[in-house]
């Protein structure tokens, strides 16, 4: 495929708003995970909380759009001069001309929560603002509606919802949108925020550590929840150039059709996803020098990401998870590893696996526990989602 260039990106997670503060924390191994204090959740576990998100609300004509999730997607347009980058690439394409494909799995469902405890106890109707805003904030368009709204952008827009592969999977649909020749550019991203569901749905399935996440780690006891707004400007390479900037070289998609919530045993489905990825880029296995696994710290997760990557790979290139950084952020967690990625590429930068004292002896890749520095030019970034939605993306420097 034509490499797609990242031309500007940036990324708000429970460790501040933007690149920087998310590097810094990288560097000095620094979580932000902490103990659960979301609303009135009485759960042991940790989350990756996004701090201000209760204390504003949106306004100036955005007041419809007005939920958690949708403010936090604001916040995440306002980082790293992004909507600067946007409103350049407009003069360059038309605003028609530029795609919007975002990702999310849960939406403003915490509007409807609220919503349903705010419910008449004679007649069980909800409230009538609820109602009036369902489309704009529920609704599980609201996210790519919204962006392109403060974008200013009347290109193609939808929005993917394949659980935590769901911000990995449109970089894929933006580079067959480009290449169909349906627009120019993409703005591609992913914006999930904490609600009741997630919190209360992930420990009714026992998947909830108590304490910070410790992926790989032999006495792991489960995933960290987290919410997170990433977004990437994606060009054509032979549009913009762009030597030695971070590109898009290949993605791949599979699905493994086996469990609703447990990945295929073998690690299939993930191993036709990674070499459909690497087809895609032209690039062999042994060119890549990083892995960010998916590495949601769940005994079964972990165990078949291994498998798959030691399938392909072998005990070569260097493995990590960087949830122990920000938690698992579900529909986000594709742009939130996929810009880590670009960052460790530009900055030579590989983060050792946050909190993992003790590798799992029964995982052969070679998994870091420890950050390492220096050149590095191909990074696979691995997402795998419930109900066996999976996808690898390639990315690496021109």
């Amino acid at each position: 495929m034509t490499p797609l260039v990242l031309s500007a990106y940036t990324l708000v997670t429970a460790n501040g708003r933007g690149i920087g503060p998310i590097l810094q924390a990288l560097c000095e191994r620094r979580s932000a995970l902490r103990p659960c204090d979301f609303e009135d959740v009485a759960l042991k576990s940790y989350i990756g909380r996004i701090a201000g998100l209760e204390d504003f609300s949106l306004d100036h004509g955005l007041e419809r759009f007005d939920c958690r999730n949708n403010r936090l997607a604001w916040l995440g347009l306002q980082q790293d001069g992004f909507m600067v980058a946007v409103a350049e690439a407009k003069q360059r394409y038309g605003a028609h001309r530029i795609a919007v494909v975002m990702g999310t799995s849960t939406s403003g469902i915490l509007e409807t929560e609220h919503a349903y405890r705010a419910r008449d106890p004679d007649t069980t109707t909800l409230p009538d603002s609820y109602n009036a805003r369902y489309r704009y904030t529920h609704n599980m368009f609201s996210l790519g509606r919204f962006v392109r709204s403060c974008l200013g952008l009347e290109g193609p827009a939808m929005v993917i919802s394949t659980a935590c592969s769901s911000s990995a999977k449109v970089f894929a649909t933006a580079s067959r949108l480009i290449q169909a020749g349906l627009c120019d550019a993409a703005i591609v991203g992913g914006v999930d925020s904490l609600c009741l569901t997630t919190l209360y749905g992930f420990s009714a399935l026992q998947l909830l550590s108590s304490g910070p996440c410790r992926p790989c780690d032999e006495d792991r006891d489960g995933l960290s929840l987290g919410e997170a707004a990433g977004y990437v400007l994606l060009e054509s390479s032979e549009r913009v150039g762009g030597h030695g900037a971070v590109a898009l070289l290949g993605y791949g998609e599979s699905s493994d059709g086996y469990h609703m919530s447990h990945p295929h045993p073998d690690g299939a489905g993930a191993v036709r996803a990674i070499r459909d990825s690497l087809q895609r880029a032209g690039i062999r296995p042994e060119q890549v020098e990083y892995i960010n696994l998916h590495g949601t710290a769940t005994v079964a997760n972990d165990r078949v990401e291994d498998k798959a990557v030691y399938s392909v790979f072998g005990a070569r290139p260097a493995c990590s998870s960087t949830k122990g950084w920000t938690g698992h952020t579900l529909g986000a967690a594709g742009i939130t590893e996929a810009v880590i990625s670009a960052l460790c590429l530009r900055h030579g930068l590989i983060p050792g696996t946050l909190n993992c004292r003790r590798v799992d002896p029964v995982l052969k890749s070679r998994i870091l526990k420890e950050n390492q520095s220096g050149p590095l030019s191909c990074v696979v970034s691995n997402i795998f989602g419930f109900g066996g939605n999976n996808c690898s993306l390639v990315l690496g420097k021109l």
